[in-house]
């Protein structure tokens, strides 16, 4: 192969080198341009082809070159000649890469689906559950391996199920028609329009602004301002994914953290954890954070035959709330740190921004309004009979009808596509391992388990506890634990000699905080996984250790501040 390097500011000269044999010469640029075609344009990224001039040597004439023109801000500056000598050579063609699935993931997701089929099915396990459990947990395997896209190893679970007859196809895609993941994929075009219009950078802008000269500041920030918007938006998925989400994005992007090029950790990693996990928090501190939550009030009425109003809800989470509030962004600061933690010029800079961007434009103007009506209906929601994906199908209507939004981009955004794929999947294969009863039978189980070891009921209520928090692994809703193991547990730790009402609220507050444990666990978890700043495995693990820390907060010092208020 030969190669030419052609430089300068109008390329006085033309550089020839060349290996095997070797050539140097030197040609006057004015010999070169005569020699090209009319229609070759310089500075515009034309690839081309020349003559060589009669008076290189004939080892240069037996060279065809290729021209490739490389330009910035539409000067020349620079290109180069590749060229291949006419020699016979034989190149071998250079293999395609596979773009197939990871081989050893997948043989380990399909190797755990296929032993957890042929066990046993235990006494009171239907045959169709077991089987559902095996291809979840097989689901499960390949959603963290990653053996393909989490919505390609998704929609092979839910292949898998139709195929072996576990599940009809109807059921397999029945949470295509659930509205939370229709809401995780609504709130991600909006962030498109908030990032486009250019409404995001302001309020980004504005927040660096006020409180950008420290990382810390700046997320603490963010975290109380969505815990005090928490009680009026019932819909975590619509706080974290058509408020917060657009916000932080458009805050990591302002400080130049972005995902996919190596600047994750700089912000984005830090914050997207953090928002993510005080999510769950704010969802647990009041009875309309969460939609899950009146039903956890319900459950608890039909049980045990008392109410849990609004304020003895936000009562007795105030003080372990406001804690975990306090500790996890400051815990998630120092275990998985930012690597930009102060910058003193941000806030002028900001400023200086700010000004640049001079007043809202239109599309702005359409995107401040259609977020406001879309909020508004989410908090007046309950009033107007209005539920929160209905609301926001209305205001990314307003954005496609003004062309704030396109059609074409929300096509475009994958990752909404994606994670609607994924996260109806394992709502479908969740929902039925409760309805073919699997999770009723692991209740019992448990349920009979501890009540046999006769322990006081402090410790029986504490095993109880752990077991309901870490059985959200196998639950893609909040609502569908709250479900299936509420009333079962509360009764059992009822009659172990736990205060009925007390343990009602603990394991209230705890089906929100379980969230935090996976990417698919609440509603928030796949709108800030979604944004690809984390991966998996350091979601998962930092998951785990935040709820270790949340249990020890919200069982130690919530347990002294509901002894001080009178609960046991």
């Amino acid at each position: 192969m030969a190669s030419l390097a052609l430089t300068s500011s109008f390329l006085p000269s033309l550089q020839l080198r060349r290996r095997k044999p070797e050539v140097n010469a030197q040609i006057r640029f004015s010999s070169l341009r005569s020699s090209l075609p009319k229609t070759a344009i310089f500075g515009s990224g034309v690839r081309t082809s020349f003559r060589i001039p009669s008076s290189l040597s004939s080892e240069a004439k037996s060279i065809k070159p290729a021209l490739d023109f490389r330009s910035s801000r539409g000067n020349l500056g620079a290109f180069t000649v590749r060229a291949a000598s006419s020699s016979p050579s034989t190149v071998a063609p250079a293999s395609q890469p596979w773009q197939g699935a990871a081989i050893k993931p997948l043989i380990a997701s399909i190797a755990t689906g296929i032993v957890l089929w042929f066990v046993p099915v235990p006494s009171g396990v239907s045959r169709n559950a077991w089987q559902l459990l095996a291809i979840f947990l097989a689901t499960i395997v390949g959603i963290i391996t990653q053996p393909l896209p989490l919505g390609a190893v998704a929609l092979l679970g839910l292949g898998a199920s139709v195929l072996t007859k576990t599940l009809t196809f109807s059921a397999a895609f029945s949470a295509f028609g659930d509205p939370i993941p229709w809401l995780i994929a609504l709130a991600f075009f909006f962030a498109r329009g908030f990032i486009k219009t250019g409404l995001g950078n302001r309020i980004a802008y504005q927040f660096v602004s006020l409180f950008g000269s420290s990382t810390l500041g700046l997320g603490y920030s963010l975290v109380f301002s969505e815990a005090l918007l928490a009680p009026a938006i019932p819909s975590v998925s619509a706080r974290a994914g058509g408020i917060f989400l657009p916000l932080v994005k458009s805050l990591c992007v302002a400080c130049g953290s972005n995902a996919g090029d190596g600047t994750e950790k700089r912000l984005g990693s830090w914050l997207m954890l953090t928002c993510f996990q005080t999510s769950v928090i704010s969802s647990s501190m009041f009875l309309t954070a969460m939609a899950a939550n009146p039903l956890s009030a319900t459950l608890t009425y039909n049980t045990i035959k008392q109410t849990i109003g609004w304020t003895d809800w936000a009562k007795a989470a105030i003080v372990p709330g406001l804690i975990s509030l306090i500790v996890v962004p400051l815990l998630l600061y120092v275990i998985y740190p930012p690597t930009v933690k102060s910058s003193p010029d941000a806030p002028k800079l900001a400023r200086e921004k700010l000004e640049k961007m001079g007043p809202m434009s239109n599309n702005e103007i359409i995107m401040a309004g259609t977020l406001l009506l879309t909020v508004g209906l989410w908090v007046f929601g309950g009033i107007l009979n209005v539920d929160a994906v209905t609301a926001a199908i209305l205001g990314l209507s307003v954005l496609l009808v003004t062309g704030v939004v396109t059609w074409k981009e929300c096509l475009a955004e994958a990752v909404a596509w994606d994670t609607l794929t994924w996260f109806a999947a394992l709502i479908a294969m969740a929902g039925y391992l409760n309805k073919y009863g699997l999770i009723s039978w692991f209740s019992q189980t448990v349920v009979k388990f501890v009540g046999g070891l006769g322990l006081s009921w402090q410790l029986s209520f504490g095993i109880l506890v752990l077991l309901y928090f870490y059985s959200h692994y196998f639950f893609a809703s909040g609502a569908a634990h709250i479900g299936a193991m509420f009333t079962a547990f509360l009764s059992v730790a009822s009659a172990l000699g736990t205060p009925p009402y007390f343990g009602a609220i603990v394991l209230s507050f705890l089906s929100n905080l379980m969230g935090g444990l996976t990417h698919y666990g609440i509603g928030s978890a796949p709108v800030f996984y979604g944004a690809n700043y984390v991966p998996l495995a350091q979601w998962w693990g930092y998951g785990f250790l935040v709820s270790v820390v949340n249990i020890i907060i919200w069982l130690g010092a919530g347990g002294i501040w509901w002894k001080a208020i009178g609960l046991w």
